[in-house]
């Protein structure tokens, strides 16, 4: 819940595209029309509700619940990101859609030179970076028996939640929201609110701003974590999260939409545990909550009734055509948080997890039909270190399938290989200048690769 990063849109759409490591190209959603699920009834006349008009009003809430149910079964409820709008470069030739990725005007007679153009956005994080093992971790209290009101929670956590603003190239691209661990300047928020920023700055609830440097990101857990060069911060203390039960209060403080919203507190309570989420091809264990999180709410905190962060929120529910489902949350349980912050902390990056080593994308219908590619992804890089490259899998190649299973998604890769583990192997059927082969690589630690 980074912030939208085009006030008009919604990009990080749980939809097909993306590796490890991934091109983000997200399509325009189609506008509402007939079929579509929405319907504006004409409204009754004041004072006159007839027995057939509330028939016919409960005949099409029982057809729009049969409409959502099956628009659930063919993935019309997407899973967003609440990153605030990402802003196009205003000196680029051609047109942008709503995730800030250029699309080519014209054509061009090199299949490469096309997806050059059309993958600009990298999932790949370009700030400065901090120096890790300074001993820093992120400490998890136990529940405390005094249970707080609601503004006792706000004047003990808000002050220790920050605005993230990110930049591509000096431009303004996204906003979000961080929180304080430490007050020496350490801070935690989403990876996908960094994703191709070149730079960050952080606005402390007293209005201070900070450049901010990172200490490191893990795409697969979507926990990253900053620092900024300032001392005696204010902190927020966190709490076990397998201490939650469901009807748990659950309160959440963010920077919804923009700046102007900055320290929005709303609250409910913990909706479930342990609800596995599928999202670009990982499955992330996720609390669940009706607390209400909106574009700019990503990484932010989610709270206890003692004061404690338990989670940080990255992700709700909406449906086709970007309409909000309401009370459908979802935040990185804290003991995920501490596991993947303390290796980031020490050592910038997360050890163990297994990676092809490659940045790609889907082939479009459009590539295909005018280049005759075949369907499958398209490899923009082929990281150094990676046995992939070893092997002489390259930039421009297609790969169409994994293990004997076609493949027209990232998500699907990474689905084929979330239960495997470093130094096991998979091939891949890559399509390369009209020919087809197999190419056999072993998984890499993808700490070993950045």
């Amino acid at each position: 819940m980074a912030q939208d990063r085009n006030p008009q849109y919604n990009d990080w759409y749980a939809q097909p595209a993306q590796e490890e490591r991934s091109v983000p190209y997200t399509e325009p959603a189609p506008a509402p029309g007939p079929g579509s699920g929405y319907s504006q009834p004409a409204g009754p006349v004041p004072g006159r509700t007839s027995r057939r008009t509330k028939a016919v009003w409960i005949t099409v809430c029982a057809l729009i619940l049969c409409l959502a149910a099956a628009a659930a079964v063919w993935q019309a409820v997407r899973l967003t990101r609440m990153v605030a709008a990402r802003v196009p470069s205003a000196d680029r030739s051609g047109w942008t859609d709503g995730s800030g990725v250029q699309v080519p005007g014209d054509y061009y007679e090199d299949f490469r030179d096309y997806f050059d153009e059309y993958y600009q956005l990298s999932n790949e994080i370009f700030m400065p970076r901090a120096e890790t093992g300074a001993g820093v971790r992120l400490s998890l209290l136990p529940r405390a028996e005094e249970e707080l009101t609601l503004q006792e929670i706000y004047d003990r956590v808000s002050p220790a939640v920050v605005g993230i603003s990110t930049y591509l190239d000096g431009q303004s691209f996204g906003w979000g929201t961080g929180v304080v661990f430490s007050p020496d300047g350490y801070i935690v928020t989403n990876t996908h609110l960094l994703q191709s920023c070149t730079g960050a700055r952080v606005i402390l609830a007293d209005g201070r701003e900070f450049d901010a440097l990172l200490v490191g990101a893990d795409e697969a857990s979507d926990i990253a974590v900053l620092y900024v060069q300032a001392e005696d911060l204010p902190w927020a203390p966190f709490g076990e999260s397998d201490d939650l039960q469901v009807g748990d209060t659950a309160v959440a403080i963010g920077n919804p939409l923009s700046q102007e919203y900055t320290g929005t507190m709303t609250n409910g309570i913990i909706s479930a545990i342990d609800r596995n989420v599928v999202y670009e091809g990982h499955t992330m264990t996720l609390l669940q909550t009706n607390a209400a999180l909106n574009e700019g709410n990503s990484g932010g905190p989610l709270i206890n009734a003692a004061g404690q962060v338990v989670g940080i929120t990255n992700m709700k529910v909406m449906t086709s055509y970007d309409a909000t489902v309401e009370g459908i949350g979802f935040a990185i349980p804290s003991s995920v948080v501490k596991q993947i912050a303390d290796q980031l902390l020490e050592q910038g990056v997360v050890s163990g997890e297994p990676t092809i080593g490659i940045v790609a994308g889907p082939v479009n219908d459009e590539a295909m039909e005018l280049y005759g590619l075949p369907k499958g992804i398209y490899v923009t890089e082929v990281s150094p270190g990676s046995d992939a490259l070893e092997k002489g899998l390259q930039k421009g190649d297609v790969i169409t399938a994994v293990n004997g299973r076609p493949i027209t998604t990232v998500a699907q890769v990474n689905h084929i290989k979330e239960d495997m583990k470093v130094g096991d192997s998979l091939t891949l059927s890559v399509y390369r200048e009209g020919k087809s082969f197999d190419i056999e690589i072993l998984l890499v630690d993808k700490a070993d690769i950045q």
